[in-house]
């Protein structure tokens, strides 16, 4: 039975890179690669009740929004018969169209999440803060390896490009150039070769001052996985979070505002670092910033202390809270010449409980989770603690919409949102929100 295929005008994009269109049914496709405006010949990768997902075959009009790519592999739809849709490494979602055009559709798209999800009428969100370097701006990098050990991306296979499946599946697709490193990662990544991906799960480089390079590499053995490399820079080995150095030393330092910051291999760090300093630099003006000295600041998800070294001084206290070891080990050396701080390993939620009686108001409050969110026991806590001022760095605007609507409801008002982009050419939305209490 041949596969189904439809000519779909695409209306919007939606967080996660795709183009939104309508089926004759009513049913909502969501088509990666495609713009706003545009018609296009997909054929169905996915089906479920309410929405389907599809694989873009032909641009039929494009939109004037339309731009060439700068890189390889990003996609571009192949004629019939040539495997349409496999230019593509899945590592960028918008170099087709201009910066300017990205930086207004995620913030559209930030604003409809908080509306959407979050039932927020007419939700506080400025203009996004632009980054200076549209390209080459990363200083962390993540590869994974395909089976011969070539250096690659993971991207979701759709069902039909060589197998049958209902759900995508992912694979690694070897890459031969990438816009999105700093210079001194992306001078070096493509020097290293591997036999093969037996016994390495990811390989990550990092880079810090005077373009000092890590290289770390993830495997599920804690057998040393072996190497030569003649360059001068540190190698470190990780399994099961445990950090073994083969080369160099486990950290480096990254330098945000004339501070110096240390990052270990398994610790968090932002890898915009540009766009890192704006954010500081924000938080240093906004309403966290009407501050006495007699308030005390809680650093919920601190990673290695990029925000509390800027505002300890501000503080009568500062309290971190972090589950990484690496990044404890950080935040204390990073944090070492202040008297006023104070560091607590562990989860959110388990630290928060246990501080809902016992934290002095007034008390301002950051927060940076992860990908998921808070967690729901440390919001409860939160809303319990009840923080005069609560800053909240998201990295998803879907996670951001579910708590801000659980924020909202304990006592909270929705001040401002203010989106930076940390990652351009990709659909990732950075974002910080200011919710005071009523």
């Amino acid at each position: 039975m041949s596969e189904p295929f439809y000519e779909i005008n695409l209306e919007k994009l939606t967080y996660g890179g795709d183009a939104m269109g309508r089926l004759p049914d009513g049913r909502a496709v969501f088509v990666p690669f495609g713009l706003p405006g545009e018609l296009v010949r997909v054929r169905l990768t996915q089906e479920k009740q309410s929405f389907a997902r599809g694989q873009l075959l032909e641009v039929l009009q494009a939109s004037p929004e339309r731009i060439e790519p700068k890189c390889k592999h990003f996609f571009s739809p192949l004629p019939p018969g040539e495997g349409a849709g496999m230019r593509a490494c899945g590592g960028c979602h918008y170099q087709n169209m201009s910066y300017e055009k990205q930086l207004q559709a995620k913030t559209e798209i930030l604003r409809d999440q908080l509306h959407r999800i979050g039932k927020i009428e007419n939700p506080p969100v400025k203009a996004m803060e632009a980054s200076p370097l549209e390209w080459n701006y990363r200083n962390h990098m993540q590869f994974h390896l395909t089976e011969d050990g070539k250096l690659g991306y993971i991207f979701p296979l759709p069902s039909g490009e060589g197998r049958r499946c209902t759900e995508p599946v992912e694979v690694v697709r070897a890459i031969e150039e990438c816009h999105l490193p700093e210079t001194s990662i992306n001078t070096f990544w493509p020097e290293l070769h591997f036999e093969s991906n037996k016994d390495i799960e990811r390989v990550s480089l990092r880079c810090g001052q005077g373009d000092e390079l890590m290289l770390v590499l993830e495997s599920e053995t804690d057998e040393t996985p072996e190497l030569e490399i003649e360059a001068d820079i540190s190698v470190v080995h990780i399994y099961e979070d445990h950090p073994v150095v083969i080369a160099g030393r486990d950290h480096l330092f990254i330098n945000i505002l004339n501070k110096d910051f240390r990052v270990s291999a398994a610790s968090f760090f932002q890898v915009n670092g540009k766009m890192a300093e704006k954010m500081v630099e924000y938080l240093l003006t906004c309403p966290l910033a009407r501050v006495s000295l007699s308030t005390n600041l809680l650093d919920v998800y601190c990673g290695a202390g990029l925000f509390s070294k800027f505002l300890a001084s501000n503080y009568a206290k500062v309290i971190g809270i972090e589950s990484s070891p690496s990044a404890c080990e950080d935040f204390e050396f990073n944090l070492d010449e202040f008297d006023n701080v104070d560091l607590y390993e562990g989860t959110a939620e388990e630290i928060l409980l246990a501080m809902v009686s016992r934290i002095a108001n007034p008390t301002h409050m950051i927060i940076d989770p992860p990908r998921a969110g808070i967690e729901k026991h440390a919001l409860d806590a939160i809303i319990n603690i009840k923080p005069q001022v609560i800053a909240y760095v998201s990295c998803d605007p879907s996670t951001l919409a579910r708590d801000a609507a659980r924020l909202i409801p304990g006592g909270y008002r929705l001040a401002e949102v203010t989106p930076f982009d940390l990652f351009p050419q990709t659909y990732h939305i950075e974002s910080i929100s200011i919710f005071e209490l009523i």
